[in-house]
């Protein structure tokens, strides 16, 4: 996936925002909140960077395409880079940012869903 494709996929979900920040990153937010950022890895090529649970987490962060996102995972945070960004794992990426979007969403508060008409978001 590249950033185009990123960022088409990130604003199919109800409610989101985008801005470019952090040194020319792509972040997607729901209700002000991050859920997603696309972004450059070291070697140049697109990294994508999302919130996780706690078992995707654990899952992904020894999973060849994937690292501890940085300065997210760092500080404890659950988050994950995908720094492999072929074909293959493009539907993945899209499972994990769906999921992504679901956890930013349900932190927030029930009055802030209701006003961005996110409400019923558990599977």
């Amino acid at each position: 996936m590249d950033h185009n494709g990123f960022n088409q996929f990130c604003r199919s979900f109800p409610a989101t925002t985008y801005v470019v920040q952090w040194g020319n990153s792509h972040v997607w937010k729901v209700g002000g909140k991050v859920f997603a950022i696309g972004t450059q890895s070291k070697s140049g090529e697109p990294a994508f960077t999302f919130k996780t649970s706690d078992i995707n987490f654990e899952f992904l962060r020894v999973s060849e395409g994937y690292i501890p996102a940085p300065y997210f995972a760092n500080r404890g945070m659950k988050w994950i880079q995908q720094v492999e960004t072929s074909g293959p794992l493009d539907e993945d990426l899209k499972y994990y940012l769906s999921e992504s979007y679901r956890i930013v969403a349900l932190g927030l508060s029930q009055r802030k869903q209701k006003e961005l008409g996110i409400q019923n978001l558990n599977p």
